[in-house]
């Protein structure tokens, strides 16, 4: 049976590394439970914040059900991890990952097709390689920034929208006039828009977004929640908040995700900053000093919040 999915806040998990390159599973188990504690509603395992195209794909069949497995049935768990060039490749990549137990397999736009070609190609290659697939597993859209982003148009979106089986849509256009014509092309489908765009959140969670899956959610994701669970009734704190959280934003463009993953050794969950994506680039003094300034501000928003649940406010 497909899955349902009901929105909400889905972190883009960062893959903690060992010294000497290993993923780091005592690491990724704090991780795990960190999400959970702050209340996040579904996890993202296996992409590009999980430096993807840098792990083999036995890696990544290992992460997916690690995290799955630590969820427990807390949160639902899905994956992508098809990054190959060639159709037989990515086939046997998809078929890895479908067996790690997945809620749901997200199929990644720009391995598809490629960035010359025409939707008629993207929608016939698709086609084919959704009868690879196992029938049986939910499935997920994700427009991955790299190697290029690829953009769903109001047809891709339909005819995916039409199959049936597509439950979410990861937007990375950071367009709401976009956001809401795919909104208004999957209406009455099951095919649910999460956008992982800050600045744009709010307007679109208004126009029938459902959630946020965002490189944010590793730095404060209880105030993502927040901002999902409360933005119809408090609509001026919500505003306040969404202020916030865009500008907060404005970090991604330090050295992502060495400057998540610092911010959760200072959290006390990981123990170092590796990632495999740098090759050697590390954070300086001053980006370490923002992340820290970042983490107080937010550490004051999320006291201010728990203070209002406990005065029933």
């Amino acid at each position: 049976m497909l899955m349902e999915m009901n929105g909400g806040v889905w972190p883009t998990m960062v893959t903690p590394f060992t010294s000497d390159d290993r993923i780091d599973y005592s690491g990724l188990e704090k991780l795990v439970n960190w999400y959970m504690e702050r209340g996040v509603h579904g996890l993202f395992a296996v992409c590009q914040s999980s430096e993807m195209f840098y792990l083999t794909l036995e890696e990544r069949a290992a992460l997916a059900s690690f995290v799955k497995r630590t969820a427990a049935g807390r949160a639902p768990v899905i994956a992508s991890g098809h990054i190959s060039e060639s159709f037989e490749d990515q086939v046997r990549e998809l078929n890895r990952m479908a067996e790690t137990g997945i809620d749901a397999l997200v199929l990644i736009t720009n391995r598809i097709a490629g960035q010359d070609e025409s939707d008629d190609i993207w929608i016939e290659r698709l086609e084919k390689l959704l009868r690879q697939l196992p029938e049986e597993i939910t499935l997920g859209l994700y427009e991955c920034p790299y190697p290029y982003k690829r953009l769903l148009s109001p047809r891709t979106i339909k005819w995916c929208a039409d199959q049936g089986r597509f439950r979410f849509l990861k937007d990375t256009s950071c367009d709401i006039e976009d956001i809401r014509i795919k909104l208004e092309t999957v209406k009455g489908s099951g095919l649910q828009i999460y956008n992982a765009n800050s600045a744009t959140l709010l307007e679109t969670l208004k126009l029938g977004a459902v959630g946020y899956s965002g490189v944010m959610a590793n730095f404060h994701p209880e105030l993502y929640v927040w901002l999902l669970e409360n933005w119809k009734e408090s609509v001026g704190e919500a505003v306040r908040l969404s202020d916030f959280l865009s500008l907060s934003s404005l970090i991604e463009k330090q050295l992502y995700p060495a400057n998540a993953k610092y911010h959760l050794m200072l959290e006390g969950i990981l123990t170092n900053v590796s990632c495999r994506i740098l090759q050697g680039q590390s954070l300086t003094a001053t980006n370490r000093l923002e992340v820290e300034q970042l983490r107080r501000l937010g550490d004051e928003y999320s006291k201010r919040f728990d203070k209002g649940r406990e005065d029933g406010s």
